[in-house]
């Protein structure tokens, strides 16, 4: 039918029905999109300020950083989708931390998660002034620092315990879905080899500070994201944090300590060591607060102070039972005892457990090679005094020093080499004629290398000879026993084999 000229189409009434039930589907599936892309606590604060916030402000938030270590390893035994499974189970239970103290989930970058927690979009601080809400966003983001790394040690065992406290049943069937992959990996392996082998561990690192926070990006693909100093400087912290703990600024410590934050954690923890029969129920506070200096090679090697800081109430006591699985695992499992040594060589309950391992074990640390390998000349002297008695050098060596001495001498003689500031060139003189300004430019340089070439050469011998060859003799140690132990499990079992016949 046509009307001046125009069709006119007589659309029947279902047929109007059908386009608007499209619609409505349409709405709801751009609604179940936004829903399972957009995180719910940014959407929220939006609708409770009553638009889009359009504008970037200045304020001092709280910001962390984590990463995962040694899921490598791991993830070569499993498929990707299991993969996937099992990092999706992880990140679930660390959002329900972050979630549990209010903190946002900034973003995720492979193995990496940024969050931070204060600024306008956490209800948390949104009544408070400026300095109440500063100790409110340090108290919760220092503990979940804290429960990010006991979460991810339950994760490690499978424990399910925790699961009774999250609400959301999602995050639980996660949680349950890594935990199945985990299982029917520990079957395929020996429980030891597992527990010894197949362990996430995560470094955290968290900073404090005044930050630049808003909608960052071009239209169509903007983002909630933070910038500024303490953004980097929590991405420093994660990067040289101990595996298994986490470190913070000297400014985030200071905050911490003046709110008594720093002593009530040193008292929970000796409680907890105290009663899991800990060695750490001694652990000063300086030992669980340990200050460390970090060298920022963007900068020229500028030290960095900042706070690296336990949280396993029994973690002595985990590293050793661990090492001992680990030394039925060969090669690898001496390389992992030997990475275990070099993270805690600067905490001497960890040491002392090891070295308790290693005598019950009966693996032979030469103490006197590890001295002559960072003391030479003091080693010979030592030898001529005890008329070239070597078995009598090593039994004074033996005596006098442990291991976790041994290992503070190693780290004197690193800080002497790492604490040794090049010379500089003299400053250029003014510029007479090319001849000239380039025979006293010549002149300059080459002075300054000869002053600085004997700094260069022991940093090099120390990195590139004494620091590899004191831990591979330690290896070596390790190995050596293993190699024992072998030979007597074949010698049994021929032994066995003869009975038999």
């Amino acid at each position: 039918m046509t009307y001046f000229g125009h069709a006119i189409i007589i659309v029947p009434f279902m047929e109007v029905n059908f386009n608007k039930n499209h619609i409505s589907d349409e709405l709801r599936l751009r609604r179940k999109i936004e829903d399972f892309y957009l995180p719910k606590q940014l959407v929220e604060a939006i609708v409770d300020a009553g638009g889009i916030y359009t504008k970037s402000n200045q304020i001092n938030i709280a910001i962390g950083f984590l990463d995962i270590s040694g899921y490598t390893f791991l993830s070569q035994f499993l498929s990707p989708p299991e993969n996937q499974m099992v990092l999706n189970g992880l990140y679930s239970a660390f959002l329900w931390v972050l979630r549990k103290h209010g903190g946002y989930l900034n973003k995720i970058e492979g193995d990496s998660l940024m969050f931070h927690f204060g600024g306008p979009i956490d209800p948390m601080v949104k009544d408070m002034d400026g300095e109440d809400a500063k100790k409110l966003i340090a108290r919760e983001l220092f503990y979940t620092c804290v429960e990010l790394q006991r979460v991810c040690s339950l994760f490690n065992s499978t424990n399910q315990n925790y699961l009774k406290k999250i609400s959301s049943r999602s995050t639980v069937d996660a949680i349950l879905e890594a935990y199945k992959i985990l299982g029917v990996l520990r079957k395929g392996y020996a429980s030891a080899s597992f527990n010894a082998l197949f362990q996430i561990r995560i470094r955290v690192g968290a900073s404090l500070g005044d930050v630049l926070i808003g909608n960052f990006g071009p239209e169509g693909a903007k983002q909630w994201d933070v910038i500024g100093m303490p953004v980097i400087e929590a991405k420093r912290m994660e990067s040289s944090a101990p595996i298994g703990g986490f470190r913070i600024t000297s400014e985030f410590f200071d905050i911490l300590d003046k709110t008594g934050i720093t002593t009530e954690y040193h008292r929970r923890i000796k409680r907890e060591a105290q009663a899991l029969g800990s060695v750490y129920r001694d652990i000063s506070f300086g030992e669980l607060f340990q200050k460390a200096a970090v060298y920022l090679k963007d900068k020229k090697n500028a030290e960095f102070k900042t706070f690296s800081i336990q949280v396993n109430p029994s973690l002595p006591e985990s590293i050793r039972d661990q090492s001992k699985l680990l030394l039925t695992r060969g090669d690898t499992g001496a390389d992992n005892i030997v990475k275990f040594i070099k993270y805690y060589r600067g905490n001497h309950f960890v040491i002392n457990k090891l070295e308790e391992l290693f005598k019950k074990m009966n693996i032979q640390v030469r103490k006197d090679s590890l001295y002559r390998i960072m003391l030479p000349g003091k080693y010979k002297n030592m030898l001529m005094k005890n008329d070239g008695d070597l078995n009598k050098l090593r039994l004074q060596i033996t005596d006098k020093h442990s291991l976790f001495n041994l290992l503070e001498l190693l780290g004197k003689l690193q800080d002497s080499v790492k604490g040794r500031s090049p010379v500089e060139s003299e400053q250029e003189k003014g510029f007479t004629g090319y001849d000239y300004w380039m025979a006293d430019m010549r002149a300059s340089v080459q002075r300054s290398y000869d002053m600085n070439k004997g700094i260069t050469h022991q940093a090099y011998y120390f990195y590139n000879v004494i620091f590899p060859m004191f831990f591979a003799n330690i290896k070596a140690a390790i190995l050596e026993y293993q190699y024992q132990n072998e030979k007597i499990e074949q010698v049994e079992d021929l032994v066995e084999n003869l009975e038999e016949e």
